[in-house]
């Protein structure tokens, strides 16, 4: 375990703007429906990386899985079984969307190229 500030602090200002979207920008669909969903699988993404060094292509998919894994909690509604409330709730969800599928696969597959990328240059100039 090693601590990646780049990382963290990009984990950070992601968590920031999703709160913000979640909170404030409401009367914005696209917004709130389908880019949270792409920048929230970035988030968990940077929030790893910023404390372990996992390669990028099994992160990716980890994070994929981990996004279809709730995806699906939704859509067999376990937040009503587990009668959730409050933050629990809001992390779970409640509505299950495959377009929230299609977001989740293009912030992993942005967030691995642009990993992958930086990490081949860094290489390069070692």
């Amino acid at each position: 375990m090693r601590l990646n500030l780049p990382m963290l602090f990009a984990a950070i200002a992601l968590f920031v703007i999703e709160v913000i979207i979640a909170t404030k920008l409401n009367d914005y669909t696209f917004i709130r429906a389908y880019f949270g969903d792409f920048l929230v699988v970035i988030l968990v993404y940077c929030a790893v990386k910023a404390f372990w060094n996992v390669e990028a292509t099994r992160l990716a998919i980890g994070v994929f899985a981990f996004a279809l894994a709730v995806e699906l909690a939704q859509l067999f509604r376990v937040a009503d079984v587990l009668q959730l409330t409050g933050w629990a709730r809001v992390v779970v969800g409640t509505s299950f969307s495959f377009h929230d599928l299609l977001m989740y696969a293009a912030g992993c597959i942005a967030v691995w190229w642009v990993d992958a990328r930086l990490n081949a240059r860094n290489l390069n100039s070692d």
